[in-house]
């Protein structure tokens, strides 16, 4: 199973070797944002079935980078994972399990029989029963074996930052002029680092204990702990919090508070002031957010965006990853990862809204109410009427343009998909970045991006006229690198406004490191890449797909407003659909394939809404709603008319099944 093991002391597992337990296989990625809050979603349950229950994470990479040893290793530790961990770069565990999404758990019982084979978030209240089921017949039994599992806890570093996601200058406004707020993410805490990258000037964030913690601890002990509390500087308690939004001075003395926080994990929005260090929250009641009631009613291809609710500490968010104070707007945008949508919040209202995005996960320009974004990650200021966003799952520089709140839409000056990524620059069209997570905007209408999986600094410049009057085209370069993972990028400027150095924050190196402005950019090429995922192999002309539902236990299909289901089917490239590409309800579609286009990815996503109720009774009006949903990309290769119909090794496929949810 896999190539290298982490919790484990060094030893290999198998299935074998784990008879006797119930093995919950986790199938992940460490970009997948989906995949980061199964690991969240699966602590309760770990913590209350330890002697009976046994979690191996698979990773099974999408980028080229996160098949790195290295980088896995270094996500198990920022992601505080507990379990045993088998990297599978190749993918022969995910082929062994038939998965096809991430994430994908699968249910091993004592027996080493599979037993539950599921995809996406929001499965644990369905593990909980499973699990409870498993005890009970196994203990009957005599086949289950109570006691410890095979995790074996790796020896804690002592580090000043632990993996720092994200910085804000706070120019006069800090302790000492020139200094910066840092998402101090692995240790929980944000802190205000002095100009010199590397001393301590303040601490936000305590460990539970109730006392300031000192300034200059690299001892883990004396770091700060996960939690979620308001309070002053030393009982305020986050969870790996994002990115930081320093309001202006005026809006910040009406306000009574001079940052907002993303705290990602917890779901919500904070607030921070400098002065005093007093922590609020200011939107998100700490439930990670699936989708509003409205849409699970009605899924369609465009969302009605503004105003969400009346009080936003009551209105669920999802893994908030940045945050940006926009002058044109008068607002905060955030980067709403989890959702895959830009969110809006006014600081004078204390509005929370919706900015932009659909929520399906893709790379789709348009309007505001129908575009797609993918697990957006980074925001900056840009030219006039314009705001950059880093959209790490498709490997995209996006731009939304601002100018008209009613007219509000989106672009992709670099960027094809979600399975398209590389390391390339030139024309922006061929470019490729890879996960970038931080993005810069520069007052010549250009914008540095924090490339992280190809660990490099890199720089869009729009097409703009010279100086003796000629056009320079469009162009993408490089500013530097052999960084580790550098999740942020800061400009610094001298008085008469030219930029003279750029702070970096290097995530896995645990550091801010300042660099100089080159005079001459990079050219690389070191090529495109598309997701290196088995294919599956098609016919030419007719395909069906099919996916499968089941309501869980306790719910039903709200059918009050028609059919409750839906499908949205798309490919790269396009022509690879001849017929059955778009929106339309049903889990069922006939697609006619191309035969002139030899491969490709199909692109599926697939929507259920359920309600509170049992089948065969009316649903209450009171009852909750839920809308599932779960995003395929599926490589596939198209076989011949002639080929499909040949005795092949390979088996062609005119008909493909997926699951959107149901423990079998």
């Amino acid at each position: 199973m896999g190539e290298t093991w982490f919790n484990t002391g060094g030893e290999p597992l198998d299935v074998a070797s784990l008879r006797g337990k119930i093995v919950l296989l986790d199938f992940w990625s460490f970009c997948c944002i989906n995949c980061l809050h199964v690991l969240d979603e699966l602590r309760p349950l770990e913590e209350k079935f330890s002697d009976v229950l046994v979690t191996v994470g698979v990773h099974s990479p999408k980028f080229d980078y996160e098949g790195e040893t290295s980088a896995v290793a270094a996500a198990i530790e920022r992601y505080e994972i507990n379990h045993p961990v088998v990297n599978d770069p190749a993918l022969h565990t995910w082929q062994a399990y038939s998965a096809r999404a991430w994430p994908t758990l699968v249910v091993v019982d004592p027996e080493g029989y599979i037993v539950g084979h599921l995809s996406g978030e929001g499965q644990v209240k369905g593990l909980f029963s499973l699990v409870e089921e498993l005890v009970d017949i196994h203990d009957a039994k005599g086949t289950l074996h109570r006691g410890d599992g095979p995790f074996v806890a790796p020896a804690p570093a002592a580090r000043q930052l632990r993996f720092p996601g994200k910085a804000t200058a706070l120019g006069t406004r800090g302790s000492q002029p020139g200094s910066f707020l840092v998402s101090d993410s692995g240790h929980h805490r944000l802190i205000e680092l002095a100009g010199d990258l590397t001393t301590v000037l303040a601490v936000y964030g305590g460990n539970g204990s109730g006392d300031p913690l000192p300034l200059d601890a690299t001892d883990p002990d004396l770091m700060g702990q996960r939690g979620d509390a308001d309070g002053d500087a030393a009982t305020a308690l986050f969870s790996e919090p994002g990115g930081t939004a320093l309001l202006p001075a005026e809006l910040a003395a009406r306000v009574g508070y001079d940052v907002v926080v993303a705290d990602t994990v917890n779901h919500r929005l904070r607030s921070l002031n400098l002065a005093t260090g007093e922590v609020g929250t200011l939107a998100g009641n700490g439930i990670q957010r699936l989708i509003d009631s409205e849409r699970a009613k009605q899924p369609s291809d465009h969302v009605q965006l503004g105003a969400l609710s009346t009080d936003a500490t009551e209105t669920s968010l999802s893994s908030p990853w940045d945050v940006l104070w926009v002058d044109e707007l008068n607002t905060v945008l955030i980067a709403m990862a989890g959702t895959h949508q830009i969110f809006s919040f006014d600081p004078d209202t204390a509005v929370l809204g919706l900015f932009a995005g659909t929520g399906l996960e893709g790379l789709t320009d348009g309007p505001a109410d129908t575009a797609w974004f993918a697990q957006s990650s980074g925001l900056a200021t840009g030219r006039a009427g314009t705001v950059w966003v880093a959209d790490s799952e498709s490997s995209a520089l996006r731009e939304l343009h601002v100018s008209d709140p009613d007219q509000i839409s989106v672009s992709s000056p670099i960027g094809l998909g979600l399975f398209d990524f590389g390391y390339r620059d030139g024309a922006p069209g061929q470019a490729r970045l890879q996960h970038p997570l931080g993005v810069a905007g520069l007052p010549d209408g250009s914008v540095l991006i924090a490339d992280t999986y190809n660990h490099a600094v890199r720089r869009y410049a729009p097409e703009h006229t010279n100086p003796d009057g000629t056009t320079a085209e469009a162009t993408v370069a490089t500013v530097a690198r052999n960084l580790h993972e550098p999740s942020d990028v800061l400009v610094e400027y001298n008085d008469q406004g030219q930029a003279v150095s750029i702070v970096v924050v290097e995530t896995n190196a645990h550091q801010l490191v300042r660099i100089a402005v080159p005079e001459q950019y990079l050219s690389v090429d070191e090529g495109a890449m598309t997701t290196q995922r088995p294919t599956t192999r098609i016919a030419a002309g007719e395909l069906e797909l099919t996916v499968g539902f089941t309501a869980p236990a306790g719910q039903k299909l709200d059918d009050r407003w028609g059919d409750p289901t839906q499908l949205t089917i798309s490919s790269s490239p396009e022509e690879l659909l001849v017929e059955g590409a778009g929106s339309q309800t049903g889990l069922r579609r006939q697609v006619q394939i191309n035969p002139d286009i030899t491969s490709g990815v199909l692109h599926i996503t697939a929507r259920a809404a359920a309600c509170d109720g049992q089948p065969g009774e009316p649903i209450p009006d009171a009852a909750a709603c839920h809308l599932y949903q779960q995003d395929w990309g599926i490589p596939v290769e198209v076989a011949s008319t002639e080929k499909a119909g040949q005795n092949d090794a390979t088996p062609v496929h005119r008909r493909l099944d997926l699951d959107l949810r149901g423990i079998h």
